[in-house]
């Protein structure tokens, strides 16, 4: 059953990888913001997969974020999420996410609840 206040914490180490250099969003070995997207709509996914109905997934459709602190390489990102407020199908989170010097970025992430068979059958 899908409640608000279900949390999730995702985290990952930066590397050359996962750098905006690599992703191609900038040029330096930063930790990318393409990057902590991903890492917060992981945390979201998971915040609630084991909540949702058998063959069920949820798929993310807007996220509105900041990016305001740089990160270097070597350090480790934690990215949260909370399940804030459940409109039937449509699922909204806060996101935030921090390094070991503190908060590197938050926003709000909306992700749908769709039937998987159905979803893969459209594409």
């Amino acid at each position: 059953m899908l409640e608000i206040g279900l949390k999730y914490e995702s985290v990952v180490e930066v590397t050359s990888a996962n750098s905006a250099k690599t992703m191609g969003s900038g040029d330096m070995d930063v930790f990318a913001t393409p990057s902590m997207v991903a890492l917060m709509e992981n945390a979201a996914m998971m915040a609630v997969a084991s909540a949702l109905p058998e063959g069920s997934a949820t798929v993310g459709t807007q996220i509105n974020t900041s990016h305001i602190k740089a990160s270097p390489i070597g350090a480790t990102i934690t990215a949260s999420a909370e399940l804030t407020e459940v409109e039937g199908r449509k699922l909204t989170f806060a996101v935030k996410a921090w390094d070991e010097k503190g908060v590197i970025g938050e926003g709000v992430h909306t992700r749908f609840v769709v039937d998987r068979e159905r979803f893969l059958s459209k594409l």
